[in-house]
């Protein structure tokens, strides 16, 4: 049996699930210190589905923690910020497109130091390692206690990245380093803005992973412990302390995940309803469709893996008006069990709508019969027009697939949608997050820059994919149960010799 575990900004969401499903659950708001929260919402879920810790096998927590420390630029640290590019590289120095707030946080710590390859693995120049040196003692001196580093071209070979941060490890005892190879994919600028943020959340990501660790002692919980990634698979625990930017995002991709399992398809599309957003999203083998784009997090431009979501302000708070043709964006949000109609406030919202139709059992629908039957009707429209739109443009298949509806504001949904060919509400599907996190594997992932030609093909691509299974397989997947769940080939333009980026990713069950 396993725990999963959803840590939100709102609720702190938990399921317990057996090879036959899902045995229980529960809901609880989300603490401000973590610990107790997840220790209450674990040991009522022990409660009601009348089992022992011993009987556990693994626990599994999914949390918006980082997320939600950078946009609200809550407990991040100052970083030294190292990139190895000179004489190249130059023109746009780090943090320049950075909000001015989180930039003065970072502080004024760069140094660009002599280094960096081409994209073909030549050198641009020696690492300039004295350099290095005397960059670690400024910062030393400087009371700086973590570093991002970035090498130009670093996906390629990151042999100067690991000599960089031997160097500085010895300069700055005790430092925490975030290299920008184990960070972000290709792109120079985003990708150093990715390990920045990295660095940046190291000694909060401690102090989270540590609540966890803290919870599940007090539950007297010793069973093997992960963290739910944002490509819907899981890292160590302890990982999470050098990279906890892997865990943006976490949350929508979890929902996907488990909306997946409780419907029981592998391709389709999902609407994760919340109090105040729906976020649509495209699941394919079972994993969500993973941006093409550049991803905006807290006003910073970056390029780790996240899923492609898009977030419409519509869920069960939204604030309805002008008689029903406006739904959201603004929205009562948790406190929808004291401004909501139906509970007895004042304020009418998307939920009221769906109680006063008929169609969602939630409060007291007396308190709305005096609400006219016009309003309802074009409120009801609004919010089917919203939802149509957002599904066609996350749709890119002309055929058409199922919709799966996940989420507390899921009861929000009485219609068919234009552009599926079903809409499925499975049972559990408000705690679909909690069990993406329970059902996840571990994942070994490659991404390489080849010249492939009709001679090497074959075998470039299956040692790549020999890669990608031991890395899976170095982060606990049993090997018997590895699986190839993506393979992209994308041909680089304007480069000689035609090279083609090459990534493949493989998943495998924990052994438990």
């Amino acid at each position: 049996m396993k725990i999963g575990v959803d840590v939100g900004g709102t609720n702190t969401d938990v399921v317990i699930l057996d090879n036959e499903g899902v045995l229980g659950w529960h809901k609880t708001p989300t603490t401000e210190d973590v610990f107790t929260g997840v220790v209450e919402a674990i040991s009522s879920t022990l409660q009601k589905c009348g089992l022992k810790t011993n009987q556990i096998d693994g626990v599994m927590i999914g949390t918006t923690q980082f997320t939600n420390a950078v946009i609200q630029r809550k407990g991040l640290l100052p970083v030294g910020i190292i990139r190895l590019c000179l004489p190249a590289a130059t023109a746009v120095p780090p943090l320049s497109d950075w909000p001015d707030d989180l930039s003065e946080l970072m502080g004024d710590h760069q140094h660009l130091i002599a280094g960096g390859f081409e994209f073909d693995g030549r050198p641009i120049s020696p690492l300039d390692k004295n350099a290095l040196r005397r960059a670690g003692k400024i910062l030393y001196q400087q009371g700086i206690k973590t570093l991002a580093v970035t090498s130009v071209f670093s996906p390629i070979n990151d042999e100067m990245e690991q000599q960089a941060a031997a160097i500085l490890r010895q300069e700055m005892p005790g430092v925490s380093v975030s290299l920008s190879s184990e960070v972000g994919q290709y792109g120079l600028l985003t990708r150093e803005n990715s390990t920045i943020i990295n660095a940046s959340l190291v000694e909060l990501a401690q102090r989270v992973v540590g609540a966890f660790h803290q919870a599940l002692q007090t539950l007297r919980l010793k069973v093997p412990f992960f963290i739910s990634q944002n490509d819907g698979t899981l890292m160590p625990a302890d990982d999470v302390a050098r990279f906890p930017v892997l865990t943006f995002a976490s949350g929508p991709t979890n929902s996907l995940r488990g909306a997946a399992y409780l419907a029981g398809v592998q391709d389709a599309m999902v609407a994760d309803i919340g109090g105040t957003t729906t976020d649509i999203g495209m699941l394919r083998n079972g994993f969500p469709r993973q941006s093409t784009h550049l991803v905006d997090v807290g006003g910073v431009k970056t390029n780790f893996r996240m899923p492609d979501v898009l977030a419409i302000g519509l869920g069960g708070g939204s604030l309805v008006t002008q008689d029903g043709h406006c739904v959201g964006p603004e929205s009562v949000g948790y406190l929808l069990n004291e401004q909501a109609f139906c509970f007895g406030g004042d304020q009418l919202t998307a939920s009221d709508i769906a109680v006063a139709g008929g169609w969602a059992k939630l409060g007291d629908n007396e308190l709305l019969r005096g609400l006219p039957r016009e309003v309802i009707e074009q409120a009801r429209k609004t919010m089917q027009h919203m939802l149509d739109r957002a599904v066609e443009r996350m749709k890119t298949d002309p055929k058409d697939l199922p919709l799966i509806v996940v989420g507390g504001g899921g009861l929000l949904i009485d219609w068919p949608v234009q552009a599926v060919s079903e809409v499925l509400q499975p049972p559990y599907a408000q705690v679909a997050n909690a069990i993406g996190a329970a059902i996840a594997q571990v994942s070994g992932q490659i991404e390489q820059i080849v010249t492939l030609t009709e001679s090497n093909r074959s075998e470039i691509l299956g040692e790549a994919q020999q890669l990608a299974k031991q890395r899976a397989i170095d982060a606990g997947a049993n090997p018997e149960s590895l699986e190839i769940v993506e393979v992209d080939l994308v041909p680089i333009s304007y480069l000689p010799d035609n090279p083609t980026r090459v990534r493949i990713k493989v998943v495998g069950d924990l052994p438990l």
